[in-house]
Formats: structure tokens, C-alpha cells, sequence
């Protein structure tokens, strides 16, 4: 070559390693190291490198995850055993599956890869951050809140979109996760009429608020969230200490209900108790042999 270099500037000319200490191979005008050589001279006889050796595989090559390895060569880096398709790729070396194990190496729950920098913990299974995603969106947490359902997750948005209640008057997904349900004992004033449909039950007790902010009001059979629970004739709104009467499917406070027409009130408890007789189980009599 007959040219004097800096040891820090003769590098190889495909991966730019310091040359001086390692040796080269004159490569088409190119000084390379060894490992690039041999990969040019295998892409010039369409032929394989071999991940471990770097040397050029002159029989069929094993192949593992597309890279490509001299048979005897395939070999666990700990023990030396002779390696299957249930190899462990650890910072760039392979290790069978016993050896991995006893390494202690996380693996990723989606891409069955060690894992090596943060663990996510979710689910039972260990993952890659960028791995531990959205079931709906496909998005990763990156460290947010997230919602389990049947051993996936789910974002907030998805699980109230998949899994949420929504709104009996509003039909909006109630967001948030403080659910805490009103417990109701009703009852009833009026089955349905027939004519109309109208449902009227009256409350004859409440359970206390628990300590989580209520963000869903389970009540009438249906759920509500905080905003639209309110009475259906004035607007007005229910709270847990208020006392309210269902009428058309909806709840009505007490005071709007004491201002229904009598006639009305005298048929609704009529149809009551018509509707309670017709519900109580009918005796049948035995005929005497």
C-alpha cells in the first residue's frame, strides 16, 4: 500500500473498524477486516457466512432467524451442546434453553426474545416496553394505565369503548373506573300498563356511597352516569339522600310524583295490584282417587 496512516484512521472500509490490531484482507482496491471479506467473498459465490466463525460455509448452511451457521458451529456458548430451534440469542450469543434459564434472562411475552433493558410486569408474562400494547390499538403503554379483560390489556379509551357502561339518557360511554354502584330496594307502586307502557316503583332504601368517586350510578336496572341522573319531569338532581319513583322507564323525584293526577295514581295502584296477584304462584287441587 505504501501509505502511512494514523493507527486510528486505517479503518476497514465496510464497518469501519480500526484495522491495526486485527490484521486485513485486500478486497478489489478495498482494505477490509476479515468478517467483511468473507461476507463480500460469500455474496461473490452466492454462498452463506457463518455467524459464529465468520468464515465462508461451503456445505448447506443451518440457518436461525435468517442468519446462517456451519453445523458444528450451531452450539450452545455455556455448555457447547449442539443446539435446536429452542435457542436463546443473548447479546449476540446463542445459549440452549436449560443454560438461558439459568441466566435468569426475562423473555417477552409477545416476541419470545430476552429481554435486556426495562421489564413491563403485566399479565402474568414479562415484556419488551415497546411490546406490551393495546389489544384494540396496538399502541404501547410506555408506562400508562392500563385495563385487563379476559388476559389482555387495553388503553382506558378502548376498554370503555369494549367493555364500558353507557349512559341510559345521554347513550355516552361512562369513562372512569371509581364505579360505584347504587344499590336500590324497590318497591313497586305499578307494573307496566298496558295501554302506555308506564313502569312507577317507589325507593324504599339506599346503601351508602363507598369511598371511590362515583363516576356510574347503577339504578333502575340500568346505569347513568353522574350528570344525567337526575329527575326526568323537572330536572332536578338525584342524589343518593334523594327518594324518586320510576315512571316511564325514568327516574322521577318525589315531589314531581306526589304532583301526578290522582285518577292516575288511583289506576297505576290498581294496575299494582293487579299485577302482584297475577304474579303469585296459583295453587292447584289434587282430585281424590
Amino acid at each position: 500500500m505504501n501509505n502511512n496512516w494514523h493507527p486510528g484512521c486505517f479503518r476497514c472500509e465496510l464497518c469501519d473498524v480500526e484495522l491495526a490490531d486485527l490484521g486485513f484482507v485486500k478486497n478489489a482496491g478495498r482494505h477490509l477486516c476479515r468478517p467483511c471479506h468473507n461476507r463480500e467473498k460469500a455474496k461473490g459465490l452466492g454462498k452463506y457466512v457463518c455467524q459464529r466463525c465468520h468464515l465462508v460455509i461451503d456445505e448447506q448452511p443451518l440457518m436461525f432467524k435468517n442468519d446462517a451457521y456451519h453445523p458444528d458451529h450451531f452450539s450452545c456458548t455455556h455448555c457447547g451442546k449442539e443446539l435446536t430451534a429452542e435457542a436463546r440469542e443473548l447479546k449476540g450469543e446463542l445459549y440452549c434453553l436449560p443454560c438461558h434459564d439459568k441466566m435468569g434472562v426475562p423473555i417477552c411475552g409477545a416476541c419470545r426474545r430476552p429481554i435486556e433493558g426495562r421489564v413491563v410486569n403485566a399479565l402474568g408474562k414479562q415484556w419488551h416496553v415497546e411490546h406490551f400494547v393495546c389489544a384494540k390499538c396496538e399502541k404501547p403503554f410506555l408506562g400508562h394505565r392500563h385495563y385487563e379483560k379476559k388476559g389482555l390489556a387495553y388503553c382506558e379509551t378502548h376498554y370503555n369503548q369494549l367493555f364500558g357502561d353507557v349512559c341510559y339518557n345521554c347513550s355516552h360511554v361512562i369513562e372512569g373506573d371509581g364505579k360505584a354502584p347504587l344499590s336500590l330496594s324497590l318497591t313497586p307502586l305499578a307494573r307496566a300498563c298496558p295501554p302506555c307502557g308506564v313502569w312507577v316503583l317507589q325507593l324504599q332504601g339506599l346503601l351508602s356511597l363507598p369511598a371511590p368517586p362515583l363516576t356510574v350510578v347503577s339504578a333502575l336496572n340500568k346505569a347513568w352516569c353522574v350528570p344525567c341522573f337526575s329527575c326526568s319531569a323537572c330536572n332536578s338532581k338525584l342524589t343518593l339522600k334523594n327518594k324518586f319513583v320510576e315512571f316511564d322507564m325514568k327516574p322521577v323525584c318525589k315531589r314531581c310524583y306526589e304532583k301526578f293526577p290522582l285518577e292516575l295514581k288511583k289506576r297505576l295502584k290498581k294496575l299494582s295490584e293487579l299485577a302482584a296477584r297475577k304474579a303469585q304462584p296459583k295453587s292447584v287441587g289434587l282430585n281424590s282417587a
